[in-house]
Order: structure tokens, then C-alpha cells, then sequence
């Protein structure tokens, strides 16, 4: 076939793909008018347990985490399948089977070193695993076949088991060098976020099999783990690395106080010694507002907003949303657009607020529209698209 005949087969295919899509979906609300653009809100799939997190496969297709242990793979027309070979993860109160990405070289073929054509079609999974003392946040991966994970390994486990079932983190997002970074919540024991021996309240950078990165910020401080990247951190559930190499993450304060940070190797986010959150019994505040040495947030969410997913607007389908970071919210039930001018927030946009209910994920498709998961019993996974031209 000549590449100019393959490359009209691959758009016809790429065009009935997203017709499909589209007449699947169920449409919400036909006109969400917004700022700068009018949206179209549409359901793709019901019927989700608890979903926690999302990643498109190069064929549009999606696979969710449910918490109880499931993961799943949603095609266009919203048929759920199951994926089998999941670790067995410790599911009750917030912890389970919870965040999930793709190895960057996903779908590109074999990848140099891994031998016996296997390629790099890894997906991370984070979990809550049980063990002596507790729980613990933990990354595994494993090859996607067909409608299975093979070749499960455990990357990393947090060092120490925690007897709390709350505040695991868990997020994890790419970087351009090829490390990965992870949240790993401070386990209900704000102390520990302080800790440089213990992984509980930090970011930790790894490699793509779990090790450690020879730049790691304290690889030669005795005092701190050498996975630690950053350290300081309550409960950050929304992670993303963007176009421009910055890493943001989105962290739930104890009663307001919620936040948007700027992640920046070696600094210390002060937890629980710095907050501008309440106690959840006195409700008076919890340490100081900014201390020396302790890097304060870009910004901090109005109310009990409970930040989970985090995402940047790239490409065509928002083009005056370029650059900007849309932020999910549990207890708010709402979608906050987010535009910055370096570390400050320029401009704060409500886009949803209650039409979907708790937003738990916040993904951006590679057509560049915008996917969403909310955790509820029957969770669904939705899609925001550009209105449709009166």
C-alpha cells in the first residue's frame, strides 16, 4: 500500500472510530456555556464501581480501576470488559486498586533490552497492599494481552506499613526523562510526612522498573530515602507533568486548606507543620501559614473542595484552555480551570458543579477532548467535547 493510500486508510479508520464514540455516547447536556468555550458533556460508560482512575490505549479504548480490585476495559460503544491478573489489593475505606497509567512507549513495539518482542506495553498500577503492621501504597506493573496482565512484578512498596486504611495518595504521572513519579499520602499520621526515613506524606521519583534515578534530589543525604523527590505532603490525588516539564499536584488539606502545588525536587511542602486548613474537631488551624525553608502553594481551593485528578489542556479541541490546568473535586463535585502565569493563578474558572457528581479523575484524551471518572457506587466515565456549531 503507498503511504499516501495508508495514511487516508488510517484517517478513514480514525474518523468511523470517533463516529462511533459519539453515537454511543449518552449526551448529558448538550450546551455547557463556559468563558471561552461552549461544551458538550456526554456519558461513555455506567455502572463503574468506585472507578478511581483512567488511561486511553492507542485504540481509544480505556481501561478504569474500580477500588474494589477490578480493572476494566471500556470500548467506544461502553462495553465494560474485565482484565484479568490484578494484584490482590487490600480494598476497604479509601484504599484498593487505584491509579493506573501507561508505560510511555505503549503500542510502539518491541523496546530495546526486553527481548522476546514484549515491547514496553506496561501499565502501572498503584494498590493498597496488605502486610505486617498495616498497609502500604504500592506500584506494580504488568504486560496488557488481550484482556490480561501478564508478567506482574511489584516496582515499589512505601517502607513502612501504616495500620490506617486512609490517605494512600497514589497518583503517578511521567516524566519527559522517562522517571516516574508517585504520591504516597502521609497514612493519617502527619508526623511522618516530616520523616525523611519513611515514604508515607511524599513524591517519590522512579525509574521505569522501580529504581532509583542517580539524580534523585537526596541520594546523598543519609537523613532522607533515596526515592524521596519531594516531601511535606498530606494526601496529593492529582498529578500531572506538563508540556513545558513542570509538575503540579493537587492536595487535599484537613478542612479547607486544599492545594495546588508546583512540585520542585528537594523541596519540603510543610505538612502538617505549614497548612492553611482547619482541624476537623476545633476547626482552628492547623500550624502556620508559610515557614522558611517550606515552599507554599501557587494556590489554595476555596472551601471543602477535595481535589482528585489533575490534567493540562494540550492541543485543538480548547485552544483558549491551552496550557491551562483543570482540577477534579470530590466533596465539591466540581471541575476548576486553572490558568497560570509561572506560579501564579491569573485566572479560576468553574466548568462543572454538581451535573456529574464527585469527580475522581480528570484525563486528557489524545483528540484532546476531556475524559472524567466519578466514584461513586455506580460511577461513570464522561467525556467534555466542544459544543456543536448552532
Amino acid at each position: 500500500m503507498s503511504p499516501s493510500r495508508q495514511s487516508l486508510t488510517i484517517a478513514l479508520l480514525a474518523g468511523a472510530l470517533l463516529a462511533a464514540a459519539a453515537t454511543a455516547a449518552e449526551v448529558i447536556a448538550p450546551r455547557l456555556v463556559t468563558e471561552h468555550h461552549d461544551l458538550r458533556l456526554e456519558r461513555l460508560a455506567s455502572g463503574l464501581e468506585h472507578p478511581w482512575a483512567a488511561a486511553e490505549l492507542p485504540s481509544g479504548e480505556w481501561l478504569v480501576t474500580e477500588r474494589p480490585g477490578r480493572l476494566v476495559r471500556i470500548d467506544a460503544d461502553g462495553r465494560v470488559t474485565r482484565v484479568t491478573g490484578v494484584p490482590k489489593v487490600a480494598s476497604g475505606s479509601q484504599g484498593g486498586l487505584l491509579d493506573v497509567v501507561l508505560h510511555p512507549d505503549f503500542g510502539r513495539g518491541e523496546g530495546e533490552g526486553q527481548g522476546q518482542g514484549e515491547g514496553r506495553d506496561w501499565v502501572y498500577l498503584t494498590w493498597s497492599q496488605a502486610g505486617q503492621g498495616g498497609h502500604a501504597t504500592t506500584l506494580s506493573r504488568g504486560r496488557l494481552e488481550g484482556d490480561a496482565l501478564v508478567a506482574l512484578e511489584t516496582l515499589f512498596t512505601q517502607n513502612r506499613f501504616a495500620p490506617t486504611r486512609h490517605h494512600y495518595g497514589s497518583r503517578l504521572a511521567w516524566r519527559a526523562d522517562g522517571t516516574l513519579l508517585m504520591s504516597v499520602g502521609e497514612r493519617g499520621s502527619p508526623p511522618s510526612a516530616q520523616d525523611g526515613g519513611d515514604h508515607t506524606g511524599s513524591v517519590v521519583r522512579l525509574t521505569e522498573d522501580g529504581g532509583v534515578p542517580a539524580d534523585n534530589p537526596f541520594i546523598d543525604n543519609e537523613a532522607v530515602l533515596d526515592e524521596i523527590f519531594t516531601l511535606g505532603h498530606r494526601n496529593p490525588q492529582g498529578m500531572t507533568v506538563a508540556a513545558d516539564g513542570t509538575a503540579w499536584s493537587t492536595e487535599h488539606g484537613p478542612r479547607t486548606g486544599d492545594e495546588l502545588n508546583r512540585l520542585v525536587a528537594g523541596e519540603n511542602y510543610g505538612w502538617p507543620l505549614v497548612s492553611r486548613g482547619n482541624d476537623y474537631a476545633t476547626n482552628r488551624p492547623i500550624g502556620v501559614d508559610s515557614a522558611p525553608g517550606m515552599r507554599d502553594p501557587v494556590h489554595v481551593f476555596a472551601g471543602r473542595f477535595a481535589p482528585s485528578g489533575l490534567a493540562e489542556v494540550t492541543g485543538d479541541a480548547f485552544p483558549a484552555w491551552r496550557g491551562d490546568l483543570l482540577a477534579g473535586g470530590l466533596r465539591s463535585e466540581r471541575l476548576v480551570r486553572l490558568s497560570l502565569d509561572g506560579d501564579s493563578v491569573v485566572e479560576r474558572e468553574v466548568i462543572l458543579e454538581g451535573q456529574i457528581g464527585r469527580i475522581r479523575d480528570v484525563r486528557l484524551a489524545r483528540d484532546g477532548t476531556l475524559t472524567l471518572l466519578t466514584d461513586s457506587a455506580d460511577g461513570g466515565l464522561y467525556r467534555l467535547v466542544p459544543a456543536a456549531a448552532d
